[in-house]
């Protein structure tokens, strides 16, 4: 049996925070745990009092001149962080292409459960895909194929609550005609 090997995805960047003995400099611009900045202070210094807080020394913008760092409950920040990450993750909106497919021959019951279709994956917010390919004697008259989708792209500007955008015009590929439709609201 044949192995088949897919490329690893990229992960996703993760922005990495050195904390207490990890941070490098000499010098920090320290920020203490109530947000006032104390200035450029040796990381030594600012160990210790992050010490004595019982809090964590956070280098935030390691590309400033000292590097900021900031005494903070560094779990507690990065708690809130993946928790911020999350929230967006889930308000993210993913937009899916249906596709609907029709035919030079198709009978008026067909067309028109297919435009019940397509009105479902308009109102869930989705694109439409509409296709429809020519067979054999069908493709001497490709005019017919455009007549129906356009046919069926007027039903569904038709319909009350619909404001139908052609995304991708009607387009030809190999005796395909293809058509992407979306509901802007």
């Amino acid at each position: 049996m044949r192995k088949i090997w897919r490329k690893a995805k990229p992960k996703e960047e993760v922005k990495k925070f050195w904390v207490n003995q990890q941070i490098r400099a000499t010098d920090v611009f320290l920020i203490d745990e109530t947000g006032e900045r104390i200035g450029p202070t040796p990381t030594e210094e600012a160990l210790r009092m992050a010490k004595e807080a019982e809090l964590d020394l956070v280098q935030v913008d390691p590309k400033g001149n000292p590097p900021v760092a900031k005494i903070m409950d560094y779990g507690q920040f990065k708690y809130k962080q993946e928790k911020q990450v999350h929230k967006q993750k889930v308000q993210q909106k993913k937009v899916e292409t249906k596709g609907i497919r029709l035919s030079v021959r198709i009978s008026q019951h067909d067309f028109d459960f297919r435009l019940e279709q397509a009105k479902k994956f308009l109102e869930k917010g989705n694109k439409l895909k509409i296709e429809l390919g020519l067979k054999g004697r069908e493709r001497q008259h490709p005019e017919k194929a455009v007549e129906t989708i356009n046919n069926f792209v007027a039903e569904l500007e038709k319909v009350e609550g619909f404001n139908i955008v052609r995304e991708q015009d009607l387009t030809k590929q190999n005796g395909r005609f293809n058509i992407i439709v979306a509901n802007k609201s």
